[in-house]
């Protein structure tokens, strides 16, 4: 995204003059914020995601508003770069018009970051985000059009609290993620030893339900202003330490939630971490958000391992998970350390690799 630096540099270079007119009232800031996603709009293809946050206020003078726009990334590179020049023609021509200047843009990966000053005085802040278009979860396949790389992710869930159920899980020996609740007895020492052996260490992150069935103590959920959304997420990873990525614990109301997920996933993205979204609602947004976001994600997409917690039940379950994952490429389960399902793991575990399915770490799976 070289050239939408260089280009938005341009734009605004007659008007990198300090300013020395009134510093802009809020309701000023969000009339150009208004002004510049209106811009942003016409300058790009239908459907392309625009969000606007109206932060700037009277009362908290360093807040500044917020604009997103997702620009898909499915056609060719010429084409890809003419539709960036437009979009950042476009802001440039609004950004001028109300004399603003711009601190020197930043770009990560596929993140064009720039903020807006007036008066020296910071009004909002753009975020144009290139998303790929999602590569085929299928993996490579022999002359008979048969997958010969399917692998298959498990993630246990909500350890935290029996560490003879972590030891249970440590023992099978197979790659497997664990996923550790926050604030229980054993959430420190867990995350711990599961990375000292080699597993994989998640956050389990407390999310609001909608029935808000046994809620942990703290959890995210709709209307959580994003500082304390930050905040909540380091306290979190302080007793989880050495995670590599998040996952959700419950939450069917907080991942159907778009402005929580709007907060959640710079978080993220910021101390790159990635994330899996557990889909225990069809509503959820969450992996959407984290795509629009550039957070590395995935989701399951195979049914859960045990909501009968049974071991022929689970053993049912693994066998259509490995079917996932020879159809599909590739395939993220999710299971929690029941006696029941820690049983059928041990009986079908072994058979995975004659079946044609690797078993690898979630972070192999995430884009």
């Amino acid at each position: 995204m070289r050239l939408g630096i260089c280009f938005f540099l341009a734009v605004l270079s007659s008007g990198c003059k300090k300013n020395e007119e009134n510093r802009l009232t809020p309701a000023q800031v969000h009339q150009i914020t208004r002004d510049l996603a209106a811009a942003a709009s016409a300058a790009v293809p239908a459907g392309t995601p625009i969000k606007l946050r109206q932060g700037a206020s009277s009362q908290q003078p360093g807040n500044t508003d917020y604009l997103r726009i997702v620009l898909k990334n499915d056609s060719s590179a010429d084409t890809h770069r003419a539709a960036v020049a437009r979009l950042v023609q476009s802001l440039g021509t609004v950004a001028t018009q109300n004399h603003l200047t711009q601190d020197p843009p930043t770009e990560t990966g596929d993140l064009l970051h720039i903020k807006l000053r007036h008066s020296g005085v910071p009004a909002l802040e753009i975020e144009i985000v290139t998303r790929a278009t999602p590569a085929s979860m299928v993996g490579a396949k022999n002359s008979t059009g048969k997958v010969v790389d399917a692998r298959l992710a498990i993630i246990i869930d909500d350890l935290g609290s029996d560490r003879a159920a972590a030891d249970a899980v440590f023992a099978l020996g197979y790659p497997l993620t664990v996923s550790v609740l926050p604030n229980h007895e054993h959430s420190v020492d867990i995350a711990k030893e599961a990375h000292r052996r080699g597993f994989q260490v998640m956050l389990h992150l407390p999310m609001q339900s909608v029935a808000n069935e046994t809620p942990e103590a703290q959890e995210l959920h709709p209307g959580m202003p994003a500082p304390e959304v930050a905040e909540l997420i380091g306290q979190f990873l302080q007793n989880v330490p050495d995670a590599a990525g998040v996952n959700n614990h419950q939450g069917s109301q907080a991942t159907a939630d778009t402005a929580l997920m709007d907060e959640l996933m710079p978080v993220l993205r910021d101390r790159h971490l990635f994330y899996v979204d557990s889909r225990t609602t069809a509503a959820t947004v969450a992996y959407d958000t984290a795509q629009d976001f550039g957070v590395r994600s995935a989701f399951r997409n195979v049914p859960f391992l045990d909501h009968v917690a049974e071991v022929a039940a689970v053993r049912k379950q693994l066998e259509l998970a490995l079917r996932g994952a020879r159809d599909q490429g590739e395939a993220v389960a999710i299971g929690h350390p029941h006696p029941a399902t820690l049983q059928a793991l041990r009986e079908v575990l072994p058979q995975a690799q004659g079946q044609g399915v690797r078993l690898v770490l979630v972070s192999e799976l995430v884009h």
